[in-house]
């Protein structure tokens, strides 16, 4: 119990530190502004009466929302974290910080806290902000089972990527090239494994299975699933695939997809991180 309250002590110290650091720079201001913008041009948008994918006003700027944020937020993640560790360590505040009695695991869970929550709260406010103005200032139907499960799988997102650019930033010491990293990582998450399978695709001619499987290993791919099952079970949008996702997966199977291979990749990569920060100098 001891050694338990020692290291919440610990990672307190560490958080107070950090989340001084994230106000300074404003990143706070800065993710809320983001979601901000981005939900008043899509209900700008949204609100005009016409259907997409079987929803109308409310429905289709929350729709069009979210997907936009399967684009942003793994930028958002890399950018708050990948220039954390390497940063730190070259400015000496790491090694003057565990000069005192904190422990590197202590310093590492508590930045990883900070920077999690601060990706985290401004969209989980956003959000229900945005469908509570449309309730009350546009008088619309909010789906509120599409907000909760696009609350769910953004929140996964974040995590994941929050650890990936955690791991960049412990395992690369050059911030140059951990930014370079942190773009190469982002437009193949969110870009070039879709050219990729498209290319696949078209040189030869895979099973539905096997298309599906291919996609599942990018956690933007299983996110954008998640979300368009809850919007259109059917997935008629997809073909073949979309048939047999609709018939062979189903819309819960998806969801737990979109929400579980993102949080299991990031805890992955957080615990990995974790151990190489444990190990390597801090010089």
């Amino acid at each position: 119990m001891a050694a338990v309250r020692s290291l919440r002590r610990e990672v307190a110290v560490v958080a107070r530190l950090d989340f001084a650091e994230v106000l300074r720079s404003r990143w706070l201001v800065f993710c809320l502004v983001v979601h901000a913008a981005l939900a008043a041009m899509f209900v700008l948008v949204g609100l005009r009466e016409s259907g997409v994918v079987g929803f109308t006003g409310m429905g289709r700027a929350l729709m069009s929302w979210s997907h936009a944020l399967l684009f942003l937020l793994p930028l958002l993640a890399l950018s708050a974290t990948s220039q954390v560790v390497n940063t730190a360590r070259d400015d000496g505040s790491l090694e003057l910080l565990t000069s005192h009695p904190v422990s590197r695991s202590a310093y590492f869970l508590g930045v990883s806290l900070v920077r999690v929550a601060a990706l985290v709260v401004p969209l989980l406010v956003a959000m229900p902000a945005v469908a509570l103005g449309g309730v009350f200032a546009f008088g619309q139907d909010v789906p509120w089972g599409f907000l909760l499960r696009g609350m769910a799988v953004s929140a996964a997102l974040l995590l994941c990527f929050t650890a990936v650019g955690l791991a960049l930033s412990t395992l690369v010491r050059n911030q140059g090239k951990a930014l370079m990293l942190t773009i190469l990582v982002w437009a193949a998450a969110v870009a070039l494994v879709d050219f990729g399978l498209v290319g696949v695709m078209l040189q030869w001619e895979l099973p539905p299975s096997a298309v599906f499987a291919l996609a599942a290993l990018n956690p933007v791919e299983c996110a954008r699933l998640a979300l368009l099952s809850a919007a259109q079970p059917e997935l008629s949008t997809f073909g073949p695939v979309g048939f047999f996702l609709a018939n062979r997966v189903g819309s819960d199977a998806l969801f737990a997809l979109g929400l579980g291979w993102p949080l299991l990749l990031g805890v992955t990569a957080w615990v990995w991180s974790l151990g190489a920060f444990r190990r390597r100098d801090l010089l």
